[in-house]
Parts: C-alpha cells; sequence; structure tokens
C-alpha cells in the first residue's frame, strides 16, 4: 500500500529517507472505524467467523488517501460454528497484542481479537508503542498504564497524543476511550463484538470537520 503500515505513521523512525506524515485525529478515528469494519467483516459476516489472531498497527495498511486495510492473515484461524465456543490453538501473536485468557489457556475466539483491536485503538489515542521496556516503572505496558486513567474523566486527557493537542473535544476523547477500555477487558466476555464497536464509532467519525486528511510533516 502507497502509504505503508499504521505503525509507520504512529512511530516514524528518525532519519529514515521517507518522511511520513503525523496523523491528525480525524484521520485516527476514521482509520480506527474502518480497521474494525474490517474485524467485522471477518468476524459476522463469514461462516464460520474467521480469527485474524496477529491484529496490530502494522498489519493495518494506509492506501493513497489513509484509508485502511486489515492485512497478513499468515496466522488466522477458524473460528468455531457456535455461538460462545472457542477453538485451542497453540500461542501465536505479537507481544502486548494478544489477548490474556488466549496467552493462558490457548483458547481462541473472536474476542481474543477484539481485545487486540482495544491495543490499536489505545495506540492512536496515546502514540505509545504496546510494550515499551524504556519507560519508567507502571508505564511499560499500554493496556496496564491506559486502563485505569481511561475510566477516569479527570484523567482521560493524560494518555493523548501530544501531537494531537487542540484537535479534539473532551466528549470525543470519553467515547472513544470508553471503547477502548471495553476491549481490553480482561474477562472476554465482557468485550464487545466488533458490530458494536462499529456502530460507536460510525458517529463520531462523521461528526468531524471537514479537513485535511493528515496532520503534518515531522
Amino acid at each position: 500500500m502507497v502509504n505503508g503500515g499504521l505503525q509507520e505513521h504512529l512511530y516514524p523512525v528518525s532519519g529514515s529517507n521517507a518522511m511520513p506524515l503525523r496523523l491528525d485525529w480525524e484521520t485516527r478515528l476514521r482509520i480506527a472505524l474502518e480497521a474494525a469494519k474490517g474485524l467485522e467483516y471477518l468476524h459476522e459476516h463469514i461462516s464460520p467467523p474467521v480469527i485474524h489472531r496477529d491484529f496490530k498497527s502494522s498489519n493495518i495498511l494506509l492506501d493513497k488517501n489513509f484509508h485502511a486495510k486489515v492485512s497478513d492473515f499468515g496466522l488466522a484461524k477458524l473460528g468455531p460454528d457456535k455461538a460462545g465456543g472457542h477453538v485451542s490453538t497453540r500461542v501465536l501473536g505479537t507481544q502486548g497484542y494478544v489477548a490474556p485468557e488466549y496467552a493462558l489457556t490457548g483458547h481462541l475466539t473472536t474476542k481474543s481479537d477484539v481485545y487486540s483491536y482495544g491495543v490499536v485503538l489505545l495506540e492512536l489515542l496515546t502514540g505509545r508503542v504496546p510494550v515499551d521496556t524504556k519507560r519508567p516503572p507502571g508505564e511499560g505496558v499500554l493496556v496496564t498504564w491506559a486502563l485505569p486513567r481511561m475510566t477516569d474523566r479527570e484523567k482521560v486527557v493524560q494518555i493523548m497524543d501530544p501531537a494531537m493537542e487542540g484537535q479534539y473535544s473532551m466528549k470525543e476523547v470519553i467515547q472513544v476511550a470508553a471503547i477502548a477500555a471495553m476491549c481490553v477487558q480482561p474477562e472476554a466476555d465482557y468485550r464487545p463484538l466488533m458490530a458494536d464497536v462499529v456502530q460507536s464509532l460510525v458517529p463520531l467519525v462523521k461528526a468531524q470537520r471537514p479537513a485535511s486528511k493528515v496532520g503534518k510533516l515531522l
């Protein structure tokens, strides 16, 4: 894809030949929605459902207009035919994105992908990688650091990527943070379906003013 992976724009490498564009709030919201629609299709419009199993920011590709496409199905598995069931499989995936119940038991469901999606949504909000051993104690694991702040209206702004300052309303931040918090719940049963995530994001994306699709050169 022309603009590479989402990861390249969230965490640009200094000194690279092609200077990536810093994504603005509107673009990040749209990417979140389009990625959610991709997972929704895999989970709810294919029978049996397809579980991606390695959903992460580097597997979201961006076209010339920064529209998102879910990619890399090398680890994908067919899910259970029955609602509420699971498949047992060897634990694979990328550190920081793997759902806790899958890591502990090898039980894989569509809700495992929902957790991974929640981590990506956190990346879009914070501009932080899922696991960063260089950060101070208590801040190295993104979900652990962000979750208590996402559920506190007074602290939620603390998690936001400084590059987006002034681009969003607190109402929008609270709503998107609430979606992310539900997706990364430790208990799989408490996570939403991807259809619910899509339904929640659609009005937020529609409410954005027509504006530039990306922010600025770094």
